[in-house]
């Protein structure tokens, strides 16, 4: 069985430039993107996420390596009886591990539901991409969510599509900017309107600012404006400051961020886990913790749980799920299992036409379909409004 990559330490010159994060944002000009396009699924709406129903929705999660372990099939329910509501599950696109079928996308996205929380799906192949020569491509990646786009149609209540997990090292990063455009566009192209969330450069750490400073326009190049923005916070993030500085630059510009992966060390520095849970606790940010179980290549110490066993905390796991502004304080399950005003049963969408009985009946993904001899509505889709 392949094993999951270590995580990389940043080049010295990475972290000096790490130290200028102070600077204030308005230098860069990055202002708040326009109206938001969609209202339907999981959206976006003023730099905040909200379900379909329209209520607020705060991330508070926990990384799977579901490619390396397939075989445990509990994790999702184990992570969900924890109390977090959002899990981010890595798949492979074939470019470098094993590609995740279609029947094991639905399968997951079926297990995130019945364990009542929201799926956030990402293809771990271009990690480190111009820096590792293994890694695959953007355009590869977003490739893979238009091959299964059949599974993520209909699901856009359920689950957030992070098109690459960290898809840039630290050289030739400027292209992240024209290649995050890109992968997004090709993505939309296809039918698929789930939230979308891009992962920055610099092993996911941003410390160059390249995400940050071109993040208004990432966003008004989604044609839904339904895209997320996703920080990865290790050693780059050591002081209380470099973390506020930088959450605090999205959401004085009204743009939507999580802290996508987080520990509470590593070998790049000592992260500082406590104001990062904080500092998202007190904006509203979401965050989801690096990883559940399964880490090798000598950062064990970022498991949650020993050998995948939800009654076996580790330290890390104890602080992330237990400690101040750790999920058990903080996570609330989404919503939309409990209370979906925008009811599921409902037999027609709000422009007043019938919900198509199948999301196959809308081969080309506008989001109509054809069945009876008349138009429907796919729910949660595009025309869904």
């Amino acid at each position: 069985m392949e094993k999951p990559p270590s995580r990389r330490a940043l080049t010295a010159v990475g972290a000096a430039v790490a130290a200028v994060f102070g600077l204030l944002f308005s230098v860069f000009g990055f202002t708040p993107g326009s109206a938001e396009a969609v209202t339907s699924g999981i959206h976006v709406s003023n730099g905040r996420i909200y379900e379909s129903n329209g209520n607020r929705f705060v991330v508070r999660g926990v990384n799977h390596a579901y490619a390396w372990y397939p075989s445990q099939a509990t994790a999702i329910a184990d992570i969900a009886a924890k109390g977090a509501n959002t899990v981010r599950v890595v798949l492979g696109d074939g470019q470098r591990w094993t590609r995740t079928s279609t029947a094991q996308i639905s399968a997951l996205i079926a297990q995130c539901k019945a364990a009542k929380v929201i799926c956030v799906l990402e293809v771990h192949d271009a990690t480190g991409y111009g820096e590792d020569a293994a890694a695959g491509t953007l355009d590869g990646a977003a490739q893979f969510w238009v091959d299964n786009k059949s599974a993520l149609i209909g699901q856009e209540n359920h689950v957030v599509v992070n098109i690459a997990n960290e898809p840039w090292g630290n050289t030739g990063y400027t292209g992240w900017t024209a290649a995050t455009k890109s992968a997004i566009a090709k993505v939309r192209a296809a039918g698929i309107h789930n939230a979308l969330m891009v992962d920055g450069p610099n092993w996911g750490q941003d410390w160059s600012g390249t995400m940050r400073d071109n993040a208004a326009s990432v966003f008004a190049s989604d044609a839904d404006r339904n895209t997320i923005f996703s920080i990865h916070m290790y050693g780059v993030y050591n002081t209380a400051a470099k973390v506020q500085d930088y959450l605090n630059a999205y959401t004085s510009a009204g743009l939507p961020i999580v802290v996508g992966e987080f520990g509470a060390q590593h070998s790049d520095g000592d992260p500082d886990e406590d104001a990062i849970m904080a500092t998202a606790q007190a904006q509203g940010i979401g965050y989801l913790g690096w990883s559940w179980s399964g880490n090798g290549g000598g950062v064990e110490y970022l498991d949650l749980v020993n050998n995948f066993d939800k009654n076996s905390l580790t330290t890390w796991g104890n602080r992330f799920f237990n400690g101040a502004n750790g999920i058990a304080a903080t996570a609330k399950r989404a919503t939309i299992y409990d209370n979906p005003t925008s009811s599921p049963t409902a037999t027609k969408a709000p422009n007043g036409y019938p919900y198509c009985a199948s999301a196959s009946s809308d081969p080309d993904g506008d989001g109509w379909g054809w069945e009876n001899s008349a138009s429907c509505v796919v729910r949660g889709g595009k025309a869904d409004h």
